[in-house]
């Protein structure tokens, strides 16, 4: 009997769980086990970030009570996260799913792989030592253009948390990803074709969606179809 594969849906630390919320429920209603952990307020810890991060996630699914083989599946933010993820699932992690998300970087900080002018700008936006809510790094349409429904944006910017300026000078940890064939890629935004178009060089399955980068919250069903097919590819590999 093969075993049940649980889905574990990472939110970047920059939002909070209601990213994955209407997914999770579309994914639920087409027969996937799903865990949402809830990564709030865990940088408030301090240090180590992304070790404090993985933990929480992987925590969920004790929570849920949920044994057995598990998919990552990390958006924006949460894909450097994903192998610090792994590594505290263990032998259970059988594989990742990287939705419109940056790459892990291991050993390098996220200010290190960022272009230096998004670097100054967000360096100069600080204050006392931490970053404005991610809605305020643009102008205002561009959260409303995304989230054009007014409850819905209301309820995602409540979430928003404001991360210190060190949890992106930290160098995330040097841990190896999945292999290759256990790792696909889900282009939801032009935002993300240099990460899309590096993870075909490293030989992940990459599939594009021509929607936006929190898709996930105004098209569910849709983008639950692209990461049902995902999961499918690096778990039949």
């Amino acid at each position: 009997m093969v075993e049940p594969i649980t889905l574990l849906l990472v939110h970047s630390p920059l939002v909070g769980p209601l990213t994955w919320d209407l997914e999770a429920t579309s994914l639920r209603h087409g027969g996937q086990r799903v865990v949402v952990p809830s990564l709030a307020a865990v940088a408030d810890d301090g240090p180590p970030y992304y070790r404090n991060f993985a933990a929480a996630a992987a925590r969920a699914l004790e929570v849920a009570g949920s044994n057995g083989p598990v998919v990552l599946v990390g958006h924006s933010g949460a894909g450097a996260l994903l192998p610090a993820v792994a590594g505290v699932v263990g032998d259970d992690a059988r594989g990742a799913v990287f939705v419109d998300a940056i790459l892990p970087h291991p050993g390098s900080s996220w200010f290190d792989t960022a272009p230096e002018q998004l670097r100054e700008q967000l360096a100069g936006m600080a204050r006392a030592g931490r970053l404005p809510p991610w809605n305020e790094w643009f102008p205002s349409e561009v959260v409303d253009t995304l989230l054009p429904d007014a409850g819905l944006r209301e309820r995602f910017i409540a979430e928003l948390p404001k991360l210190p300026l060190a949890c992106f000078e930290e160098p995330a940890p040097d841990v190896p990803d999945q292999p290759a064939s256990r790792c696909a890629y889900v282009r939801l935004s032009e935002a993300y074709d240099g990460a899309a178009e590096e993870a075909e060089r490293r030989g992940w399955r990459v599939h594009r969606e021509n929607a936006d980068h929190l898709a996930m919250l105004t098209e569910p069903d849709r983008i639950a179809d692209a990461i049902s097919h995902a999961v499918t590819a690096v778990t039949d590999a």
